[in-house]
């Protein structure tokens, strides 16, 4: 019988914050490796543990899986969070695709020189504004979830995303009355509710401690001076 879920990452959110999300949303439990040393990465290459030497790493069902699309893809299946059929499926993965491309802008931040993070905070905020968040104010004029009538991992990435985007701009949703519904009505949801409250395995934000322990398990230099 498989183990417990294990999740290998930092502590920090960047790409594992979307698997710990979704697993919580399907109430599978889950442990942690959290690397701070290169000596631990360097261990999980010469086990064979990283197929392309890539973080995040996740145990699961008797396999070592990386890649965060196909991880998420995989827990969305299993779960029953990936639709009903091919076209709900595709949907959802346009849905996911976008969150996933605004998220990543905000998980660049801790690795942004001081002199640029207010022109790339401007750049997140008129992209999510102007771009993605219309999109998902529109789908939402009437329906529950964003999919099929069901919940979906995209739902689960669209209140993960608009709670990170109120963190660093309180009043974004100000002006997407259903997106704002929707975040409140997912935040009721008992294990998101739980992963809320403090001492939960979500994540803070990330900051510098988070960049210059990724920097040095991966022996990059900061991209600035």
């Amino acid at each position: 019988m498989p183990g417990k879920v294990v999740l290998y990452y930092f502590n920090g959110r960047g790409k594992m914050e979307s698997i710990r999300w979704l697993l919580t949303v399907a109430e599978v439990e889950f442990d942690e490796v959290i690397l701070t040393t290169r000596e631990q990465y360097k261990k999980l290459l010469s086990d064979g543990a990283l197929m392309f030497q890539q973080l995040p790493l996740v145990e699961i069902d008797g396999m070592k899986l990386i890649q965060t699309k196909a991880i998420l893809n995989y827990i969305a299946e299993k779960y029953n969070l990936h639709g009903k059929d091919l076209k709900d499926r595709v949907m959802i993965n346009m849905y996911s695709e976008g969150l996933n491309d605004l998220m990543e802008m905000m998980m660049l931040l801790p690795f942004t020189a001081a002199a640029d993070l207010k022109s790339k905070l401007d750049t997140i905020q008129s992209k999510a504004k102007e771009r993605y968040l219309p999109v998902f104010e529109k789908v939402l004029s009437g329906p529950v979830y964003l999919v099929g009538g069901k919940l979906s991992i995209a739902d689960v990435q669209l209140v993960e995303c608009s709670l990170m985007l109120e963190e660093k701009f309180p009043d974004i949703l100000s002006g997407f009355p259903n997106i704002k519904a929707f975040q409140g009505r997912m935040t009721q949801i008992p294990a998101i509710s739980r992963f809320l409250q403090p001492g939960s395995k979500r994540k803070p934000q990330s900051g510098e401690i988070y960049a210059k322990t990724v920097m040095e398990v991966f022996n990059v230099k900061p991209p600035w001076p």
